[in-house]
C-alpha cells in the first residue's frame, strides 16, 4: 500500500473519461452480477462461456498492469503477493506428484488461490480517479436495480417464473418459511446476493457520507440507502441480516467517531436520520421484519448459534481431523471442480466453511494461507484508521470492515462468484489509498 497519504484537491487536471482499465473492472462487475440473471432466465448454457469471458478479461487486465509497469505503484504487495504465488504453484505441482491432485484441479486452484487477488492489485494499480467513482457509482446503481427485483422476488410464489431457474424444480427453492422465498436477486443462488450486500454496503455508505454539491446528489444518496435497506430487509438471508445492520452500525458510529470537532453535530443528526429511516422502512416492510426474525426462532432451534459462529470462522469440528500436511489438492473443494467431472468431490464436499476448505485442500500451506490473511487485515486496519483519522471519513474503515468479512467468511476458493466479488471488494479497498479523497460528487469543470 501507498505509505505516503497526500492531501488531494479538487484539481482541474483529473481524468474525465474512462480508460480501458476502467472499462474492463466494470464490465468484469457487471459479468459478476448478471451472468446469475442470464444463467436463470435466459439460457442456462451460457455459464462457462460467461465464466470464461470474465477471468480472461480479469487475467487481461494483470498482464495490461504488468507490461506497463503499473504494478510498481503497489511494489511491496506486489512482491508479497508473487512470493506467495511461487509458494501455492510449487505446493501444487507437489501435491500433483503425490497423486493428491489432478493437472485439471490444479489449474482450477491456481484460479481460485491467486487471479482475483492478481486481479485487485491490477486493477488498484491501473484505474484512475474517474475509473474508481465510476465503478463506485455502478456497484451502487446495480443496488437499485437489484432492489426492487427482490422486493418482487419476495412477494411472488416460490414457483414464479421470477424465482425459479429455466427447468427448475420449484422444490430445490429455498425458502424463509413456507411459502417466502430467499430472494436472490440477479443471482442464482442466495449466497451471491447477500454476498453483494456485503460488497455494495462501505460503497453506499461512502457515497451517503460524501460532499454533496446539489440537491440532486443528495436525493441519489438516499435511494441508494433506500435500496439498500430495501434489499436487506427483504433478503430473509441472516447472514444478509446481521452484516448489514453491522455495517450500518459501524458507519454511524465511525462517522461520529472520526468527524472533526465542528462536524460532530452534524453527524450525530445524521445518525439519527439514518435511523429514522430504518425505522420507516421496517414499519412499511413488517411482514418482511416478521418473516426475518422467524427465520432468526427457527434456525435457534435447529442450530447453536455459537458454534455456527465458531464454523465459519475457525471451521467445522471435523476439519482439524481430516487435514493432511499436504492437503487433498488445491482447487478439490470448489464447485467448479465438481462440475467439471471430479468424481469424489460433493458440492463443497470438503467444507462449507472457508477456512475449513483452505485447510483441508493446502494442507500446511493451507494455515500459512490463514496466517497471510490474518496479517494483511492487520496492515489494513492500521492503514484505514489512519487513513480515516487524516481524512476525517468513516469511509476507509467501512471498507476495511467488509474486507474483514469477506476474507474470513466468504466461499472465495469455492464459489465461483464468491471467488470474483471479493477481488473487486479488494479492489475497491485498495484504491482508496490511491484516491483517498472519497470524492464521489466532483464539482464540474469547464474545458479550457
Amino acid at each position: 500500500m501507498p505509505m505516503n497519504l497526500p492531501a488531494r484537491s479538487a484539481s482541474l487536471s483529473r481524468p474525465a473519461t474512462l480508460s480501458l482499465a476502467g472499462r474492463v473492472f466494470i464490465a468484469v462487475l457487471l459479468i459478476v452480477v448478471f451472468e446469475g440473471a442470464i444463467r436463470k432466465w435466459v439460457a442456462s448454457s451460457t455459464t462457462l462461456p460467461l465464466i470464461l469471458m470474465r477471468d480472461l478479461l480479469a487475467l487481461g487486465l494483470i498482464v495490461y498492469a504488468w507490461w506497463g509497469g503499473h504494478l510498481r505503484r503497489y511494489a511491496k504487495v506486489s512482491l508479497v503477493l508473487l512470493a506467495w504465488s511461487c509458494c501455492v504453484i510449487a505446493w501444487g505441482l507437489m501435491q500433483l506428484v503425490a497423486g493428491e491432485s489432478s493437472p485439471v484441479v490444479f489449474v482450477i486452484g491456481l484460479r481460485f488461490w491467486l487471479l482475483y487477488i492478481w486481479f485487485a492489485v491490477a486493477a488498484a494499480s491501473t484505474l484512475n480517479e474517474a475509473d474508481y467513482r465510476a465503478a463506485v457509482r455502478a456497484a451502487v446503481l446495480v443496488m437499485i436495480v437489484l432492489a426492487p427485483l427482490a422486493v418482487l422476488q419476495y412477494y411472488s410464489p416460490p414457483g414464479a417464473t421470477i424465482n425459479r431457474q429455466l427447468e427448475g424444480d420449484e422444490s430445490l427453492i429455498f425458502v424463509v418459511v413456507a411459502g417466502v422465498v430467499r430472494t436472490t436477486g440477479t443471482f442464482s443462488f442466495t449466497s451471491g446476493y447477500s454476498t453483494y450486500l456485503i460488497l455494495v454496503a462501505p460503497l453506499i455508505f461512502g457515497v451517503l457520507g460524501a460532499r454533496k454539491r446539489t440537491v440532486a446528489h443528495r436525493i441519489f444518496a438516499l435511494v441508494v440507502f433506500g435500496a439498500f435497506l430495501t434489499a436487506s430487509v427483504v433478503s430473509g438471508s441472516r447472514t444478509a441480516v446481521i452484516s448489514s445492520g453491522f455495517m450500518l452500525g459501524a458507519y454511524l458510529v465511525a462517522r461520529f467517531l472520526f468527524a472533526k470537532t465542528r462536524d460532530k453535530p452534524a453527524a450525530l443528526g445524521a445518525a439519527l436520520m439514518a435511523l429514522a429511516l430504518v425505522g420507516a422502512f421496517a414499519f412499511f416492510l413488517s411482514d418482511a421484519v416478521q418473516v426475518t426474525q422467524q427465520r432468526f426462532q427457527d434456525a435457534a432451534g435447529a442450530e447453536d448459534f455459537t458454534d455456527r459462529v465458531l464454523s465459519i470462522f475457525v471451521g467445522e469440528p471435523y476439519v482439524l481431523g481430516n487435514t493432511t500436511w499436504l492437503g487433498q489438492g488445491i482447487g478439490a473443494g470448489s464447485n467448479l471442480a465438481t462440475s467439471l467431472g471430479r468424481a469424489d468431490a460433493g458440492n463443497f464436499g470438503l467444507a462449507e466453511s472457508e477456512t475449513g476448505r483452505i485447510v483441508l485442500e493446502g494442507g500446511v500451506l493451507g494455515f500459512a494461507f490463514i496466517a497471510l490473511k490474518v496479517l494483511v487485515l492487520l496492515a489494513g486496519m492500521a492503514y484505514s484508521v489512519r487513513l480515516s483519522a487524516v481524512r476525517h471519513t468513516a469511509f476507509p474503515v467501512l471498507m476495511w470492515l467488509a474486507s474483514v468479512i469477506a476474507i474470513m467468511t466468504w466461499q472465495a476458493i469455492g464459489q465461483l462468484t464468491a471467488n470474483a466479488l471479493l477481488g473487486l471488494l479488494l479492489g475497491y479497498f485498495l484504491l482508496i489509498f490511491r484516491y483517498p479523497s472519497g470524492d464521489f460528487f466532483p464539482a464540474r469543470t469547464s474545458p479550457k
